[in-house]
């Protein structure tokens, strides 16, 4: 007695087919994972108060470039992690010096290259010289002699009998800081990471009746 047996479909075919929409199902799943987060920081950092210039820093990549694959893995960083990272741990920030950290006050504008302005950078620009005011109570001050434009800017005063000019607190002296903690960027990391099995059966399910 003579058997055959003929299989249809093709099996091979069948798992070629079934890994090919895996690593899909895989590839998406991560990609969508990886695009959460980088949402998730930017909101996070934009909604703490730090700005959408430091919330553009977070970056998303995935890997392998340009095919599918089973073992596909994202990637999400910034490029300022030291400002990030202070902010989310809640960093003690100390002067590198080992003297004062000076905090601009209002009256002292804004960097020319953005963010905080510093003493000797205000000096170049303004032509004028800070002078230091120790205090034993409350923060030690540098302050110039000038007047406030209409913004509430420190500027140099133009009068030639010294009408208008007064003693303006430019930077407040500080021997250190301490951040408060702001963000919490492994929350939503967990919480991506956490949908993703979820999110693999959903495509591969998907694709395969598409």
């Amino acid at each position: 007695m003579k058997l055959q047996l003929d299989i249809t479909p093709d099996l091979v075919a069948m798992m070629a087919a079934e890994i090919k929409a895996g690593e899909r199902a895989v590839s998406q799943a991560v990609s969508e994972a990886g695009n959460s987060v980088k949402s998730s920081w930017r909101a996070q950092i934009t909604g703490a108060g730090l700005g959408q210039r430091l919330a553009n820093t977070i970056r998303s990549e995935q890997f392998p470039k340009g095919r599918p694959s089973l073992s596909a893995a994202a990637l999400v960083w910034s490029k300022a992690p030291v400002i990030i990272g202070a902010h989310e741990t809640g960093q003690l920030i100390r002067s590198r010096n080992g003297f004062w950290l000076a905090i601009p006050t209002p009256a002292a504008g804004k960097s020319a290259r953005g963010g905080r302005i510093t003493p000797g950078e205000w000096e170049r620009r303004l032509g004028l010289r800070l002078r230091f005011v120790y205090r034993r109570t409350g923060p030690s001050l540098l302050v110039a002699e000038g007047r406030l434009n209409a913004r509430g800017r420190a500027v140099a005063s133009r009068s030639r009998t010294g009408r208008g000019v007064t003693t303006v607190p430019i930077f407040l002296l500080v021997p250190q800081v301490q951040l408060r903690k702001r963000l919490d960027l492994a929350r939503d990391a967990a919480r991506a990471q956490e949908a993703i099995p979820g999110a693999i059966v959903a495509n591969w399910v998907e694709g395969k009746i598409g």
